[in-house]
């Protein structure tokens, strides 16, 4: 499917302790992807939170989205579920809406088995007739999908692309070749972990699936540009200017970054689902410093377009 290669950016969905979405938040964060014409919108990801939300809210800002998108970048949507049958009627809720595809992790309390697995998304795929993504989060599930199960579920009809974690930069280039070997024709591979996605998609990764286009996804859509356009060492350069961001994903979590880079750039203020706990301070002040630090063609996408003219909001200002 061709929607599913490029930049693919996955937002937060900013909400109240209670659950409930700030849609005018979210559209405003939407919008900014639209402008930035990333190639599709990862809506309701492990960075938008969807396992923290009631089916009505992830309806309404699933609606909400596709209604601000206006049919623009194609949609994909986080469908997981701890039961099967709660993440086919996610999944079916989603087509109803009219996504492009929906994103399925093997979320469990009790460890599945790989036979689990594959009836699992299986079921999903087809008693909801919704494109899906597999989603190998094992940092999170804790269950790393196998090539062996890889193999068996890019068979099933409906199951269409996966979204693979990257551990060592120097590995995916063989990774990538091995699991084309194993996979039909035309199923899609993408990659995230922000900092060894650029290689990624110079390896010749169809996606990647990245958390800081969600925030930032200007930047992002340069390093794609360049890697598919074959300029690897541009890729590289971008990408080696957001180093200092990278590392501060690696000691507080992108999830949480993001959150403190969307207060930060005065996009939206909102702190992540309890029992998760907004960045401190100093952590906060660590970002805006890293902020500061990228060169000038790069910090000139951070600008938040919805601002009035004139005005920086890449600062160090003190947070209280």
């Amino acid at each position: 499917m061709a929607f599913l290669s490029g930049l693919s950016a996955f937002p937060i969905t900013p909400a109240d302790r209670d659950g409930r979405v700030d849609t005018v938040a979210l559209r405003r964060l939407i919008a900014r992807l639209g402008a930035a014409q990333v190639d599709s919108i990862g809506l309701l990801g492990s960075t938008g939170t969807y396992m923290y939300l009631s089916r009505e809210e992830r309806r309404r800002t699933l609606a909400e989205t596709l209604d601000e998108i206006a049919g623009r970048t194609p949609v994909v949507v986080g469908v997981g579920a701890l039961r099967t049958d709660e993440a086919v009627r996610f999944a079916q809720d989603a087509k109803a809406l009219g996504v492009a595809a929906g994103l399925l992790a093997a979320a469990s309390y009790t460890p599945l088995t790989e036979d689990e697995v594959f009836e699992h998304f299986s079921t999903v795929a087809c008693e909801s007739g919704l494109p899906i993504v597999v989603y190998d989060n094992p940092g999170t599930t804790h269950f790393h999908f196998t090539p062996a199960l890889v193999s068996r579920l890019a068979k099933v009809g409906g199951i269409v692309a996966i979204k693979n974690p990257t551990d060592k930069g120097d590995a995916i280039k063989s990774h990538l070749a091995d699991q084309r070997r194993t996979v039909p024709e035309g199923f899609s591979i993408g990659y995230s972990g922000d900092w060894n996605a650029a290689e990624a998609i110079i390896a010749g990764a169809d996606t990647w699936y990245s958390v800081l286009a969600g925030i930032l996804p200007e930047v992002c859509v340069k390093i794609v540009t360049a890697a598919q356009q074959g300029d690897a060492a541009e890729a590289r350069r971008i990408d080696a200017t957001l180093a200092p961001l990278w590392s501060l994903f690696k000691e507080f979590s992108s999830l949480r970054v993001v959150y403190a880079l969307a207060e930060l750039l005065d996009i939206c203020r909102a702190d992540p689902p309890r029992p998760i706990l907004p960045l401190p301070s100093a952590a906060k002040r660590q970002i805006a410093a890293a902020l500061e630090r990228l060169p000038s063609d790069v910090s000139r996408s951070t600008a938040n377009p919805a601002a009035s003219e004139g005005t920086c909001h890449v600062c160090t200002r003190a947070f209280r």
